[in-house]
């Protein structure tokens, strides 16, 4: 209450009259790492990016591959043909786009040397070859009903990529934004080209000024990353208005399990069970997320609709510290990182409580984005939170999981090994038909929630608010920012 009275009182004290806005401002909370596709795994720059750059494959509603660049044809189980469109490929500096670009693209992230975190996502490929301007043939090592859902990286410049330039600065790409200027880190500005529409993505750390400079018109829309209360505070403003959306973003705590205590089975088990997620939903995340079993929602095809849930049960965890030596006289002690935003910092600190009901102290440690990302790349953490987002197909799992998917070419940032999720895993790669291969990532799933390289904790809601003069922008189940497309921005 006192956090709202004192937002109240700063706008009433800092009105004033603005000169007509002409851009359309979009405030952060973390500006983007990079805008090369080849290399971006954060979430903003991966939305970003979307809006950048072309690819040739994009998802519908239901995370089915779809064309976008190009169509397919499956000529045998490892050999596939993409006809380029003809119309729409053109980078932003007028060439047009062909499949000599395409195949750049991909040489590049296949090459070790070039250490793109998405190669190892796309180890299935065994040569790519051109045949004329329009028309790629793909040739796999091995069968993959899924793969033209791994093509969906934004395509370079063939010259650029040979040249070496610095696309995570000054990106050239083909999409229906292209770059203007990025003259401060916390400043990036995008100009639509159907309208000439200039995009302003300005970083703002601090939730409590993000929305003061929404409510002051200093920006124009704000996406996640705000508390339950700044919500609310948001949603009794004349001038404003807040819409929700279900969403399929993945929250889970990480652990290395390198280290001696994570690494244990047991006391992970025993964290899932010390966790309250109803309560942390309700009373941090204000109703605004759903409790997760695994990566996927049951609905989605690949989902597994039997995972059951870690109910909230303390006594069993104690129980299970127990016969590892943990108790009230001997506490384990964990280091939790997270990055040092508010509402994150608010729900770290309510795990922290409640594993300390069960007998283990969480020492929070907290940083910027970017210090954070870093370590958990690196592996130096023994517990973290973070979420997965943009997820659309199962072949995440041997992106994350696989032993052999280790950073920086891929995710397996805890550093599991585990001979039956390997096996699993290129089980479900080999399957022949698309019911066979989700039966396996649905076993997988059930092996993955019984070993615990992750606790899942929930799908967090999207929440947009803007001023009204922002209308058509939609939020999209995995939070990316393709509602840029078609917002316009109205009269003061």
């Amino acid at each position: 209450m006192r956090l709202l009275l004192i937002l109240c009182i700063i706008i009433s004290i800092t009105a004033c009259d603005k000169a007509p806005q002409t851009s359309i401002r979009f405030g952060l909370s973390n500006a983007p790492v990079t805008l090369d596709p080849r290399f971006a795994t954060d979430a903003v720059s991966a939305r970003i990016n979307r809006l950048l750059y072309r690819s040739l494959v994009q998802f519908d509603e239901n995370l089915r591959p779809i064309p976008d660049l190009a169509t397919w044809e499956k000529m045998n189980l490892t050999h596939y043909l993409f006809h380029l469109d003809q119309t729409g490929r053109q980078f932003h500096d007028g060439k047009r786009l062909t499949a000599h670009d395409v195949k750049a693209t991909y040489d590049f992230i296949l090459n070790e040397k070039s250490e793109s975190p998405h190669r190892g996502g796309l180890g299935m490929i065994q040569t790519i070859k051109v045949q004329d301007d329009n028309t790629l043939e793909f040739t796999l090592n091995k069968p993959d009903t899924l793969f033209p859902g791994h093509l969906s990286h934004g395509i370079l410049p063939q010259q650029l990529v040979t040249a070496k330039h610095p696309f995570n600065t000054q990106p050239l790409g083909s999409g229906e934004f292209k770059f203007l200027d990025w003259p401060q880190s916390n400043h990036l500005r995008l100009q639509r080209l159907k309208d000439a529409q200039i995009i302003e993505f300005i970083e703002v750390k601090d939730p409590v000024v993000r929305v003061l400079k929404l409510a002051r018109g200093e920006l124009d829309l704000l996406q996640n990353d705000l508390s339950p209360e700044l919500i609310t505070w948001l949603e009794k403003r004349p001038e404003l208005y807040v819409r929700k959306r279900k969403g399929s973003n993945f929250t889970y705590i990480g652990f290395n399990l390198k280290d001696e205590v994570t690494k244990q089975l047991t006391i992970r088990r025993a964290i899932a069970y010390a966790l309250n997620r109803e309560e942390i939903i309700r009373y941090v995340l204000g109703d605004a997320a759903r409790p997760a079993s695994g990566f996927f929602p049951s609905t989605h095809w690949a989902g597994n609709p039997n995972l059951g849930s870690y109910d909230y049960d303390p006594e069993r965890a104690k129980k299970l510290l127990a016969t590892v030596g943990i108790n009230e006289k001997q506490p384990a002690h964990l280091m939790y990182k997270t990055t040092n935003n508010p509402l994150r910092i608010r729900v770290a600190t309510v795990i922290q409580h409640q594993l300390a009901k069960v007998n283990i102290q969480i020492d929070i440690r907290t940083y910027d984005w970017g210090t954070f990302y870093a370590d958990i790349k690196k592996g130096r953490f023994q517990m973290y939170s973070l979420s997965w987002v943009g997820i659309t197909t199962p072949d995440i799992f041997r992106y994350v999981f696989h032993s052999e998917s280790l950073p920086p070419a891929a995710a397996n940032r805890g550093r599991w090994e585990n001979k039956r999720a390997d096996q699993l895993i290129e089980q479900a790669e080999a399957a022949l038909t698309l019911e066979a291969q989700a039966n396996l990532y649905r076993e997988l799933q059930m092996h993955i929630f019984e070993q615990l390289p992750y606790v899942p904790l929930w799908y967090e809601d999207h929440v947009l608010a803007a001023n009204l003069r922002i209308q058509g922008y939609e939020l999209a189940v995995d939070g990316n920012y393709d509602g840029l497309k078609q917002a316009t921005l109205g009269k003061e």
